[in-house]
């Protein structure tokens, strides 16, 4: 049995990056040869199996042939004469098609992706890229996570998603797939590259056309310095990657904070009035199509509709602060309001030359909640039932709030 590496491991080895998931590819096997040597067959499309031992994947080498629409749309063989540079020949992006000889170390490399991941650039295998629209989101997805290095997408490259993107193909893209490739994206280093890279092929209007909407819709320069919504809305992404590193729900909600701001009248631009209540109806949209995790909805739904009261929460009564929590259900749910501050954060520093700044309102939101949360029913005045209950607690935590902040006006004055 001859047994190749293949894949992401071989990539990031080469790139001096921590190992992941461990992928072989074997060569001149039959399902049945490998089931008599003990390996759990568990791919549904494809011949995949598990090691006996160590439970890794190894997938007879195979090719594929379009036979229909959309990523699914593909007959498979994997007869045991398919070589494993034929099995290279399907992949994806030449940096992806390199094999490793498990019993040599020889690294196969029949596509130059030694070469491309040497010259920093995303590059396709071939012709039969076209053939999968979800490499489109892919490619996307491998740009958030290596533009740091310095990667760019080849200009033929590029050609070929545009054409992907206009021949309607992506339609056909299932919910479930777009929104993983979206909150992988949202994890990697620098998620702005996705929304670029997407956008620059035309395929961001079909995916995410609530998000391509932002592009081109100007703001006031006095508060964002860069402009146009579509950049501010990368520079936040980008922020909340480096705030809350791996997290896709704040990147989520930081993605889609400002959606409103796409219909916002031209007669009023570059103001957007209101632009965080008109968002709510674009957000429940894209998150209805693409089935968004119910955890990931209601936290985008806060951002968006408070990110501006979050903003000016100094000038704020303590009973608009507590109001402000009750809505997000932050009393039950404190980290919400956690989660929201980094949100805002990211949105705050999202700007031209705002990169740096402090957020000391995403401190201020956090001491009010404290405080508010370490009222408790005992503290009450007793012989009260019912909704008094209630309304006294809720005074309480008002004049909690109250407290804290003015302790803290007064720290600052000292």
């Amino acid at each position: 049995m001859k047994v190749y590496l293949v894949g992401g491991a071989v990539r990031d080895c080469l790139l001096g990056l921590p190992a992941g998931d461990r992928d072989y590819v074997v060569v001149g096997q039959t399902p049945e040869a490998m089931l008599a040597a003990g390996y759990k067959a568990v791919g549904k499309d494809f011949p995949v199996f598990l090691h006996p031992d160590n439970g890794e994947e190894y997938a007879l080498a195979r090719t594929e042939r379009k036979s229909g629409r959309g990523y699914r749309g593909f007959v498979v063989d994997a007869d045991p004469s398919v070589t494993v540079e034929d099995d290279l020949g399907r992949r994806d992006f030449t940096i992806n098609a390199i094999a490793r000889d498990e019993s040599d170390g020889r690294l196969i490399d029949p596509y130059g992706g030694a070469r491309d991941l040497q010259a920093r650039v995303l590059r396709h295998v071939g012709p039969a890229f076209v053939e999968d629209p979800l490499r489109v989101l892919r490619a996307g997805r491998f740009m958030a996570r290596f533009k740091s290095q310095g990667f760019t997408v080849a200009p033929e490259t590029m050609e070929l998603m545009r054409q992907m993107a206009e021949s309607g193909e992506l339609a056909d893209l299932v919910a479930e797939r777009v929104w993983q490739e979206l909150r992988r994206a949202l994890t990697c280093a620098t998620p702005s590259a996705f929304l670029r890279t997407l956008h620059d092929a035309g395929a961001l209007r079909v995916v995410l056309p609530e998000v391509d909407a932002l592009y081109g819709v100007p703001q006031r320069p006095e508060y964002h310095p860069e402009v146009d919504t579509g950049v501010h809305t990368e520079m936040v992404v980008d922020q909340a990657a480096k705030l809350a590193p791996g997290d896709d729900l704040i990147g989520f909600a930081a993605l889609t904070h400002d959606l409103g701001k796409a219909l916002t009248p031209a007669d009023i631009l570059p103001r957007h009035i209101n632009h965080e209540r008109a968002g709510l109806e674009p957000l429940a949209q894209l998150c209805a199509r693409l089935k968004v995790p119910t955890d990931h909805r209601l936290l985008a739904e806060a951002a968006c509709r408070e990110h501006l009261n979050v903003h000016r929460l100094d000038e704020m009564r303590p009973r608009s602060v507590y109001e402000l929590i009750a809505r997000c259900d932050g009393f039950r749910n404190p980290k919400r309001i956690e989660q929201m501050t980094v949100v805002c954060e990211a949105d705050k520093r999202g700007r031209l030359g705002l990169e740096d700044n402090d957020y000391p309102q995403g401190a201020s939101l956090r001491a009010a909640l404290h405080a508010a949360l370490k009222v408790r029913a005992s503290d009450l005045k007793p012989g009260l039932s019912g909704p008094a209950v209630g309304e006294a607690m809720r005074r309480a935590r008002i004049e909690a709030i109250a407290v804290v902040r003015k302790n803290a006006a007064g720290d600052g004055a000292e």
